[in-house]
């Protein structure tokens, strides 16, 4: 047995233990896309899903999938270097006059348009400022450009959505320009970003630049879906926006949006996108099918969203649980225990709900939770039925202690 074998099975005591119990919560396969799908046989209600306009199984987006495959096929079998299809550079000037910024840039994956952007502005004469709840793609993104020989930047933490320590950050910082790395919604909290404060506070130092990853803003934030800049009237005053096509627009994809020069320069440089085989078309062209409908009809999607949002919240909030920070459609329930997190989980499974655990080292010990994302494809019936399942368990696990304070209604 080599030593890789040795660390593998070390490593994975926690993973089998679980799955020899049956409790194991994670990779169960899904027999069929959307919201209501089925797992072994099984209907379930998915609450953990990120399809926050509830379009991705629309069957107009469908269709526009399939009707691109006779003419593109599903691949074009090399980067965008050499295989960009016109349906990319369309959508990319779509895209560009509906957030409404000069440019953008489609990657692959969110994950790697986050990563190519840090790498690609990040060098020795700068300091990388990241909250301290950053997405793993935030991480991974200033750790390798840390990483890099003859590049380096500075890195610095910051203490989560606090001006006060970003201010304190960037007064001390070592280099002579700062990037500053912020999420309009953090994707496990639920919590927006304090944007308008960070915004204040980089306004009064040099050569500071924001870059927001909107993921979750995207179709859930703004009259008309555009995100946090739409929802605080901010235009002008972020200049790289982050983006993906796999919440709201129903895919897999990643969406730089800033300058001009500013997204030619990270195209010609961004490694995760020049050494990365081309977003499929059929993606392209269900993405667009979404925008469409944004386009037509954004503000109805967006404001009913919020209505179910506001539902299901109030309904958390009468039982009792804690949904920490969150002030969004995306509501953790705070469990703050891995057992209670998995039996929970468990309960929920067995009756038709799938709520996902969190936990560490996903999270800090002591903080798991249950992930509960509300979207527009749930039904008033599948959010009561939720909400009745998790009265009972808050009782028959003791999840409910002191009474919760939301940090929004």
């Amino acid at each position: 047995m080599s030593w890789i074998s040795e660390k593998a099975q070390s490593e994975l005591t926690r993973v089998r233990d679980a799955q020899a119990k049956k409790i194991y919560p994670y990779f169960r396969p899904f027999e069929s896309g959307g919201l209501h799908t089925t797992i072994a046989g099984k209907p379930i209600v998915n609450f953990s899903s990120n399809d926050y306009l509830g379009l991705t199984t629309h069957p107009k987006v469908k269709e526009a999938a399939k009707g691109v495959i006779d003419q593109f096929a599903c691949g074009l079998s090399s980067s965008r270097v050499q295989a960009t299809a016109t349906l990319h550079v369309e959508l990319e000037n779509r895209l560009a006059a509906w957030f409404g910024f000069e440019k953008s840039l489609i990657f692959t994956t969110g994950y790697q348009a986050m990563v190519g952007t840090i790498m690609s502005l990040a060098d020795k004469d700068t300091t990388v400022v990241l909250d301290n709840l950053s997405h793993a793609c935030i991480l991974d993104g200033t750790f390798l450009a840390a990483g890099t020989p003859m590049r380096a930047p500075e890195v610095r933490f910051f203490n989560h959505n606090s001006a006060k320590a970003l201010d304190r950050v960037l007064r001390k910082r070592d280099r002579k320009n700062a990037l500053v790395l912020i999420e309009g919604i953090y994707s496990l909290d639920g919590d927006e970003a304090k944007i308008q404060e960070f915004i204040e506070v980089c306004a009064q130092h040099e050569n500071v630049a924001i870059v927001c990853d909107d993921a979750h803003g995207t179709g859930t934030l703004g009259a008309g879906g555009r995100g946090i800049i739409e929802k605080y009237g901010l235009e002008g005053q972020i200049p790289v926006v982050i983006s993906t096509f796999s919440k709201t627009l129903g895919g897999i994809g990643g969406i730089l949006l800033g300058e001009a020069d500013v997204v030619d320069f990270i195209k010609h440089t961004a490694r995760s996108f020049l050494f990365s085989a081309s977003l499929p078309v059929p993606i392209v062209a269900a993405a667009s099918a979404i925008l469409d409908m944004l386009e037509a009809d954004g503000e109805a999607l967006v404001s009913e969203l919020h209505e179910k949002a506001a539902y299901m919240r109030k309904g958390l909030i009468d039982i009792g649980l804690d949904l920490g920070e969150s002030n969004t459609h995306i509501m953790p329930v705070m469990i703050r225990d891995d057992i209670k997190a998995m039996m929970t989980h468990v309960g929920l499974l067995e009756n038709g709900v799938l709520m996902v655990p969190i936990m560490y080292p996903a999270v800090k010990e002591g903080e798991e939770r249950l992930r509960l994302n509300v979207t527009r494809g749930h039904s008033y019936e599948d959010m009561d039925m939720a909400l009745d399942l998790l009265r009972t368990f808050a009782s028959s696990f003791s999840l409910v202690g002191e009474p919760a304070i939301s940090a929004a209604t």
